[in-house]
């Protein structure tokens, strides 16, 4: 698959990754067991929530860039439990001061505790200050086609609409509007929350998806370390499934070897 990688490469924002599994960097019982499962996924690309993980704010405290050097991945720095358009721009502001000028973010806004969907209304003006700010934001959001247009029309350099609600582990739950939102898109689609194992993943990637994020369907496995490698194997296994091409599904049998020029 190493070739095949290289020659079908993910590009956000004008730079180019061989992975397509982007992963998470919470939920893991310490940073060594971030560090092992974010090597077996083959990320490239890893989520920094800003409000709860230490990348230098802290000082004296275990720092996620010791496992995780910038040097060797590209750090997300995402707005994790955000629930107004202020707080989510403040803390990518923060996240730019604290990594040097960083400019590509992820950008969530949730709408309520105890469902985690996106508050699209506030995601849309943060979105907007956002990209007039200069940052590069790749934004996470409901799985409606109008407002993943939207988003993509306000300059966001990736769109990754949730497959279903956050930590669910549900996979995806709606087809056709992910098929929607990939087939009129003119940046990366990513399907964001809602994976729960690797069949899950592959679906995504079968349909077309750009890439997947995750984060709970690896930490919260009984292995996460073997977990991770399974992902890395199904986002690789579908991608090449999409490109392939599958077969027209069908009510009734084909036969899979030749009737023509029988013997006997």
């Amino acid at each position: 698959m190493t070739n095949n990688a290289l020659s079908d490469p993910l590009v956000i924002a004008g730079k180019t990754y061989r992975s397509r599994l982007l992963t998470g960097t919470g939920k893991f019982k310490d940073l060594d067991e971030t560090r092992l499962a974010t090597e077996a996924a083959g990320a490239e690309i890893v989520t920094v929530a800003i409000r709860r993980t230490n990348i230098g704010q802290n000082p004296g405290e275990p720092n996620l860039l010791d496992v995780l050097p910038p040097d060797r991945y590209t750090l997300l720095p995402n707005t994790a439990g955000c629930y107004t358009a202020d707080d989510a721009v403040r803390t990518c502001r923060l996240a730019r001061e604290l990594l040097d000028g960083h400019k590509l973010v992820k950008l969530e806004v949730l709408g309520d505790q105890r469902t985690l969907f996106p508050d699209v209304v506030q995601t849309l003006a943060a979105a907007e200050i956002l990209v007039k700010d200069g940052f590069d934001v790749m934004v996470y959001t409901s799985d409606d086609p109008i407002l993943a247009k939207r988003l993509e029309e306000i300059g966001c350099v990736a769109v990754m609409p949730l497959a279903a609600p956050i930590g669910s582990g549900l996979g995806v739950q709606n087809k056709y509007n992910l098929l929607e939102i990939i087939e009129n898109a003119k940046v990366p689609i990513l399907v964001d929350a809602g994976v729960g194992t690797a069949s899950d993943a592959a679906i995504a990637m079968e349909l077309g998806c750009d890439g997947v994020l995750m984060n709970t369907a690896i930490a919260g496995a009984r292995d996460p370390i073997l977990m991770a490698h399974a992902m890395k194997l199904a986002i690789e296994a579908g991608r090449a499934a999409f490109k392939a091409g599958r077969i027209p599904r069908k009510r009734y049998a084909s036969a899979s070897s030749p009737v023509d020029g029988l013997i006997g």
